[in-house]
C-alpha cells in the first residue's frame, strides 16, 4: 500500500498529516519552528521529528515507511543551498517533492487549480497560480517586506509606543500596553529589539487588533494602513487575470472587517488548507 504525507513548514510551527491510499488520516504530528532560517541541520531535526511523529501515530513499520509519498511546503526553501541540502537528506520515505510553503497553501485553497491566497500572518505574501505556472507578489521578508502582517503591526506599534515615551506623540492606551512589557523603559525596549525576530514583532498584532476595535486613535491608523496595502495585494492579484483569491493567514479573519466591502465580495472561500496542498503535492488525488 501507498502512503501520502504532506508538511507545512513555517516560521511558526511545523504539521504533518499523514494518509493512506483512500484517504484517511491516519497519523499527524507536530514540532516548532521550521523555515530555512533555522539552518539546514535544524531543518531536517525538526522535519524528521514531525514526520517520526504522524509515522508512529499511525503504527507503521519501517517497511511501510519506506512507502510514504512525501510533500513537503518549506519557507525559505527558495534561498540559495536550501533545496540541494534538502535533496541530499534522506527522511526514509520512498519520494520526496519541495515547494514554498505559500505554494501549498496555495495548492490546497483552490484544490490544486489555477487561483490565488494572499497570505496574512507574521509575514504576508500573495501566491498566483496561472495556467499551471507558480508567480509570487511580494514575501521579500520583514522588515523591507511583509506589509499587512503581524509582524509590521508590532513594528508600527514599537514605533509609536518608542515616540509616545519620548514624548513626540499623544500617548494612548496602545503605547502605554506595548511600553508596559519593558517596564516603560526605552533601553529595556531597544534590548528587546536588537534580537527581536519578525514573530516577536508579531506577538504584538492581537494587541493592535484589539485596541483599534476598542477605537484606539493610533491603532486603528495603523491598522487602517495594514488594510490600505492588503487592498492593494487584492487589486494586483486581480490585475495578473486571476479570477480566484483567498485570503488565508492568522490575521485574515480579523482583518476583514477593515477591508471595503466591494474588496471582500471578490474574495472566495477556501476548498482546502496547506496541508491539502502538501499532500497534493505528494502525488494523492482523491478519487
Amino acid at each position: 500500500m501507498t502512503y501520502f504525507l504532506g508538511i507545512d513548514a513555517g516560521g511558526s510551527n511545523c504539521r504533518a498529516r499523514l494518509i493512506d491510499a483512500q484517504g484517511t488520516v491516519i497519523g499527524e504530528g507536530r514540532a516548532g519552528a521550521a523555515n530555512a532560517r533555522i539552518g539546514l541541520e535544524a531543518l531536517y531535526e525538526t522535519l524528521n521529528a514531525t514526520i517520526n511523529e504522524a509515522v508512529a501515530q499511525a503504527g507503521l513499520t519501517t517497511s511501510q515507511r519506506a512507502a510514504i509519498a512525501g510533500g513537503m511546503g518549506i519557507a525559505g526553501i527558495t534561498r540559495p543551498g536550501v533545496q540541494d541540502g534538502l535533496d541530499a537528506f534522506d527522511f526514509g520515505l520512498a519520494s520526496c517533492r519541495y515547494a514554498t510553503d505559500a505554494q501549498i497553501a496555495n495548492l490546497g485553497a483552490n484544490a490544486g487549480e489555477d487561483g490565488a491566497i494572499l497570505i496574512i500572518g507574521t509575514g504576508s505574501i500573495a501566491q498566483l497560480r496561472i495556467a499551471g505556472e507558480d508567480h509570487t507578489i511580494g514575501g521579500y521578508g520583514f522588515p523591507i517586506s511583509d506589509e499587512g502582517s503581524g509582524a509590521a503591526l508590532g513594528l508600527s506599534a514599537m514605533r509609536h509606543a518608542l515616540r509616545a515615551l519620548d514624548g513626540r506623540t499623544r500617548r494612548t492606551e496602545l503605547s502605554a500596553a506595548v511600553t508596559e512589557r519593558f517596564g516603560h523603559d526605552t533601553a529595556q525596549a531597544i534590548a528587546w529589539m536588537d534580537n527581536a525576530t519578525p514573530r516577536d514583532y508579531g506577538t504584538f498584532a492581537p494587541l493592535v487588533m484589539d485596541y483599534a476595535e476598542a477605537d484606539d486613535p493610533i491603532a486603528r491608523s495603523i491598522i487602517e494602513d495594514a488594510a490600505s496595502h492588503i487592498e492593494r495585494f487584492i487589486e494586483t492579484i486581480f490585475a495578473r487575470g486571476v479570477t480566484r483569491c483567498v485570503l488565508v493567514g492568522g490575521l485574515s479573519h480579523r482583518m476583514k472587517p477593515w477591508l471595503r466591502a466591494r474588496t471582500v465580495e471578490r474574495l472566495s472561500e477556501p476548498l482546502g488548507d496547506a496541508l491539502d496542498g502538501a499532500l497534493r503535492l505528494s502525488g494523492y488525488r482523491r478519487s
